[in-house]
């Protein structure tokens, strides 16, 4: 099933986020229809720095290439802002694309871009915007590969201005729509109620961001299509290792943190190594 068939039907798509082989498969495992490739996710865990708008175009089709090697789950990929104007956009579509992305999501904040849910963020036009996601519409090889247009603007420019831009950048040719930061419930409700059923509608759960959680069911009954929980595994990652790391300091062993991780067994028997290394047996002539 493609992710555009699957967002047609009723029940709300989860997409959890992942930063690499590893936590994508262990999504997958855990059965979940779809992944988030964050941007935010991969500045933290990459290059150990905030997502401020220092993670590269190259550096995020190359964790997507790696993923789709990983997994066959359809994946939306962060595309910030296009890493600059409408051809650097097409560019982006062009190399996410052929890496494997099923969707990329394009925001209309200033590049360098910041979180959504960081203050003190810029945008360009909706001119310019909507020039980007005409250009990325243009250039995609597939119309089976979303656009999911992002605006930032009810930080910047207030609910009303969000609910414009998101109407332009819908008619601009955007598959599905994001309003980041919605602050309260109404806000929440009243996306729902502006756009549902004229496009896909996506919300964004950031533990300790401007908008309020709710869970899947919740924005479901409101109308929302996709849920995705961008950088909740790495702040999970993220409060284990600090964890494990001064545990370790403190013994000098591991041996006090043993129930908490897997020994080497286990580890293989999660990442299928006895599977893999049977695959290989197939070809190298060993196998009877």
């Amino acid at each position: 099933m493609t992710l555009k068939s699957r967002l047609a039907q009723p029940q709300i798509l989860i997409a959890p986020g992942v930063y690499d082989g590893l936590t994508a498969a262990i999504a997958a495992d855990a059965g979940f229809e779809a992944l988030y490739l964050s941007g935010a996710a991969v500045a933290y865990t990459r290059l150990g720095r905030p997502d401020i708008g220092l993670t590269t175009m190259s550096e995020m089709a190359d964790t997507m290439a790696l993923i789709r090697d990983r997994v066959a789950l359809p994946v939306i990929i962060d595309a910030d802002t296009g890493f600059g104007n409408a051809l650097n956009a097409q560019r982006t579509m062009r190399a996410y694309e052929r890496a494997g992305a099923s969707a990329l999501q394009i925001e209309d904040q200033t590049y360098p871009k910041r979180c959504g849910h960081l203050a003190d963020k810029s945008l360009i036009s909706c001119a310019e915007m909507v020039g980007k996601i005409a250009a990325m519409a243009e250039a995609r090889a597939s119309d089976q590969t979303l656009i999911i247009a992002r605006t930032d603007a009810i930080a910047v420019e207030g609910f009303a201005a969000a609910i414009d831009r998101a109407g332009a950048y819908l008619e601009a040719g955007a598959d599905a729509l994001f309003i980041e930061a919605p602050r309260t419930g109404d806000e929440l409700a009243q996306v729902a109620q502006t756009f549902r059923g004229r496009a896909a509608l996506m919300a964004n759960m950031v533990e300790g961001g401007a908008t309020p959680i709710r869970s899947a069911a919740d924005l479901q009954a409101l109308g929302f299509d996709l849920v995705i929980f961008p950088g909740g595994i790495v702040r999970a990652l993220a409060r284990t290792a600090g964890d494990y790391y001064a545990s370790l300091m403190a013994h000098g062993s591991n041996t006090p943190f043993a129930n908490r991780m897997y020994d080497f067994d286990g580890l293989n028997d999660r990442i299928g190594t006895a599977d893999l290394l049977a695959v290989g047996a197939r070809f190298d002539g060993t196998n009877p």
